[in-house]
This record gives structure tokens, sequence and C-alpha cells, in this order.
């Protein structure tokens, strides 16, 4: 019989260890030689994937720059790039975080069933959230409005900035931003779409000639018409159909501009400007600011 020191004898739990360590060492060779090389690959091939969605949307926003004419299609390009990268990049991160998850050996089949039971309970709490994504894309399909934009959505007035499936962000004229929720858009009033008029009057005192008013109105008109800092704004001849109110002592002359969109500021204020210079000219008078008389009535008091 051998007897065996103690100091050689391998207490048991010293044993349990070195199999554990063993075991981890065999799991991580294991995961080293079959799993990692997936796990990189999968997280390598997302990277990849979203820097290329990045430069397609890019190069769409540089296309519709460079080679298309400065309008409505590539204002809607530029939106539908912004919206196409957002949707991608949510789908290829799920994706590719499910991918990671099963690698690593976790069993998505009860992870997916309750995210879709979290899920449906979630749609019946969010019906306004549902809403924002089906009105954005019928926005979007039906091509109502695009960034950039002049719009009125939901009582508020400004420029779209940004547009998603689920909001709207404008900026009215005094910089505030407004975010407006998708469900909110029920009536659009599109100020940029193809071209804007301008109705502008004019007043003059009664008993100026209106003939000569007309004239005057019409040669100003044309002149701005055919000016080369101007005649690009301006897509049609500038119309003076006559008196359109005449009262207190002044008739008032009617002007309709039709500019492209966005220009008609511009183009009123330079034709305000030429009237002005064009009536001091001729001696035109303008109307007379309307005024209130008040009497004082007294009455003789009797002792």
């Amino acid at each position: 019989m051998q007897i065996v020191p103690k100091a050689f004898i391998v207490p048991p739990e010293a044993e349990r260890l070195r199999d554990l360590v063993l075991d981890w060492r065999g799991d991580l060779m294991t995961f080293v030689r079959h799993d990692l090389p997936k796990l990189l690959m999968v997280v390598i091939g997302s990277v990849l994937l979203l820097r290329l969605l990045r430069r397609l949307t890019d190069g769409i926003t540089r296309l519709q720059v460079k080679r298309l004419p400065s309008g409505l299609r590539s204002q809607q390009l530029k939106t539908l790039a912004g919206v196409i990268n957002s949707v991608a990049t949510f789908v290829v991160v799920f994706v590719a975080a499910t991918s990671v998850l099963s690698l690593l050996g976790l069993n998505l089949g009860p992870l997916l069933a309750s995210a879709g039971i979290a899920g449906l309970a979630i749609g019946f709490g969010a019906q306004t959230l549902v809403k924002d994504f089906i009105n954005g894309f019928f926005v979007l399909f039906e091509d109502q409005y695009n960034v950039g934009d002049t719009v009125r959505l939901a009582g508020f007035k400004g420029t779209v900035e940004e547009m998603t499936l689920r909001r709207t962000v404008l900026r009215d004229d005094d910089g505030t931003v407004h975010i407006i929720p998708n469900s909110e858009v029920k009536i659009v009033s599109n100020m940029t779409r193809d071209w804007a008029q301008m109705p502008m009057k004019v007043v003059v005192a009664y008993d100026e000639p209106s003939d000569k008013i007309v004239e005057l109105l019409q040669q100003v008109g044309e002149e701005l018409r055919h000016d080369p800092a101007f005649s690009d704004d301006i897509v049609s001849d500038i119309q003076v159909p006559g008196i359109d109110r005449v009262g207190n002592g002044e008739a008032e002359y009617l002007l309709l501009v039709k500019t492209r969109p966005n220009k008609q500021y511009g183009v009123s204020r330079e034709l305000r400007r030429r009237i002005k210079g064009c009536f001091e000219k001729n001696n035109i008078r303008p109307g007379e600011p309307g005024r209130v008389y008040v009497r004082e009535l007294t009455a003789d008091v009797k002792n």
C-alpha cells in the first residue's frame, strides 16, 4: 500500500475549480473558433452597411442640388432621403442586435414573444403614435409638403426644417420652432407650391384721373417685369384690373403680382418703392387718411 503525502493531495474544491476553468476555456476556444468570426462579420457588415446607406442618402442630396432644378422635386428627394436614412438605420441596427444576441447563445424566442405581447399592449395605449406614422406616410406618399416649404399646419405657419414619419418641425418668421406630431396635420396650406400670387392695393386721391393711374401702374409693372434683377422671380405680367374700392375721398387700385415661391416679398417691396417714385415724379396725390370729426354739443342751461 502506497501512502501519498498530504502535500500532493488535491482538495475536491480545487478539482471542481480546475474543471470549471477547463470548461470555460473550452467554451471560449469554441466561441473564438466558430462564433467570434460570425459576430465580427455581423458588426463589421452592419457598420459598412450604415456607412453605405449614409453615402447613398448624401449622394441623393448632392444629386438633387447639382443636377436637378431648384424646385419641388429636389425638395421631395431631400425629404425622402432623410426619412429613408432614419428608417433603414433602425432596421439595420435591429437586425444586427438580434443576430448578435443569437450568436451569444441567448434564446430569442421568449424575448420576441414578450416583445410581441408588449408591443400589442403598447399599441393599444399608443394609438396616437400609430396615427403619427400612418399620417406621416401619407404626407410623404401624396407629396403634401417637403423640407424647405412654407406651410401652415395645426394653426402654425413656418418653414419646414425637418420631417420624419412621426413629426414635422416648423420655424416661423420670428425664429420660434414648432414641433408638430403628424397626427395633428389635418389641413395643409402650402404657400410654396408652383407659384405665389400677391394682391397689392394702391390708394390715391379720389379726383386723380383713373386712366392715368392705371397707365402709370402698368408702366411700373412692365419695367419691373423686364428688370434682369427681378425677371426670374416674376412668372407672368403684372396685372392692373383697375379700381377695387372707392370711398372716403380716395380710390383704391388693385395689382396682381405672380412670382416664384417665397419671392413675392422682395418683389412687392421693390414694386412699392417704384410706385412711390413714379407718383412723386408725376405729382399724384396719395389718398388722405380717414378722419374722425367730433362735434361738441352745448346746451343752454336755464336758471
